[in-house]
């Protein structure tokens, strides 16, 4: 490995770190905001408009002299925006009302399990055991992290809302694979924060989706401070500064190294549930944790082998403006 080549893999992983410690603090700070009067819908509006009026402006000055997209680019934005974004967020956020962030984002990563068993069911072929043991074990561990042998009192209702969140995140990673070549990933990012913001405000507007919001101060590590803190950080750091930052990642690691890394986010969640909301699943639960995330390594790996990744691109300095790239 040369000298440049060792820099770009650690610029990588430190990106790739980054982001996933940026989106794993997304639940707990809009738990909090939850807990001092807002609907789950005024969280996702405020976390996808605020983070959409920056990376709108950034994206329009990246446009400047070069072609816009095609069409189906933008189809692909606006799918991206209403499911991956909207709904993925919006079903999440409602989760963690009942659910304790760690649970919550461990059921929503069997994403991985949900796409293998849509993908079986569509070519009528299984898949190879070394990825069906991966699944079990996930299932394994969502056995545990429920605390089922325990008759652990675990909302239903947030189960149902965790798993809706799997479901699109299983879809965010659908829609990233077909990317087009006059799609740069900041533009598809831009579009599909600002397209998912919209929704939500039309929904809300609407009466579809309740929508409150609450000007009392909210509590975040055991103290008492104004809602814009929490709601500044959804904006910037786990929306700008998350979807940045793992953009970068896949284009200096590519997407398998990087999507590996991006598992660090429920150990990030967990860990900022505990400092900001002195939330701690069970000993069993992160138990269970560790097996989904076990089997996901080994679903992920395995498909790794049967598809060879890409080379991640040379020049990393333009990853914003390249294709977008696979989700991690």
């Amino acid at each position: 490995m040369t000298s440049d080549h060792a820099r770009v893999v650690r610029t990588g992983t430190v990106m790739a770190l980054a982001s996933a410690a940026a989106f794993g603090s997304s639940g707990p700070m809009a738990k909090a905001l939850l807990e001092a009067g807002w609907t789950a819908g005024a969280v996702v509006l405020v976390r996808l408009g605020g983070g959409a009026a920056i990376l709108l402006v950034a994206a329009a000055v990246m446009l400047r002299g070069r072609a816009w997209p095609s069409r189906a680019a933008w189809r692909t934005t606006a799918l991206y925006g209403l499911v991956a974004m909207a709904g993925c967020q919006l079903a999440f956020f409602n989760a963690v009302r009942t659910l304790d962030v760690g649970v919550a984002l461990m059921i929503e990563y069997l994403a991985p399990v949900l796409l293998l068993a849509w993908t079986s069911a569509r070519s009528r072929t299984l898949p190879p055991a070394l990825t069906v043991g991966g699944a079990v074990v996930t299932l394994v561990g969502l056995a545990l992290v429920l605390d089922v042998g325990n008759g652990a009192a675990i909302d239903p209702g947030g189960v149902a809302w965790a798993l809706l969140a799997a479901l699109g995140l299983a879809a965010y990673f659908v829609i990233s694979e077909h990317s087009h070549d006059d799609l740069p990933a900041l533009v598809m990012v831009a579009g599909g924060t600002t397209v998912g913001a919209v929704v939500i405000a039309v929904v809300g507007a609407v009466g579809l989706v309740p929508m409150s919001f609450s000007t009392a101060s909210a509590a975040v590590a055991g103290q008492s401070v104004s809602w814009l803190v929490p709601a500044l950080w959804l904006a910037l750091m786990t929306t700008v500064l998350s979807y940045l930052t793992g953009i970068g990642a896949i284009l200096r690691l590519g997407s398998r190294s990087a999507s590996f890394l991006a598992l660090t986010e429920v150990l990030f969640a967990v860990l900022v549930a505990w400092l900001v909301l002195a939330e701690l699943p069970g000993v069993i639960q992160l138990l269970g944790g560790a097996l989904i995330v076990g089997g996901i390594v080994v679903i992920r790996r395995q498909e790794g082998a049967v598809a060879p990744e890409p080379e991640p691109l040379p020049v990393p300095s333009a990853a914003l403006l390249d294709p977008v790239p696979e989700a991690h």
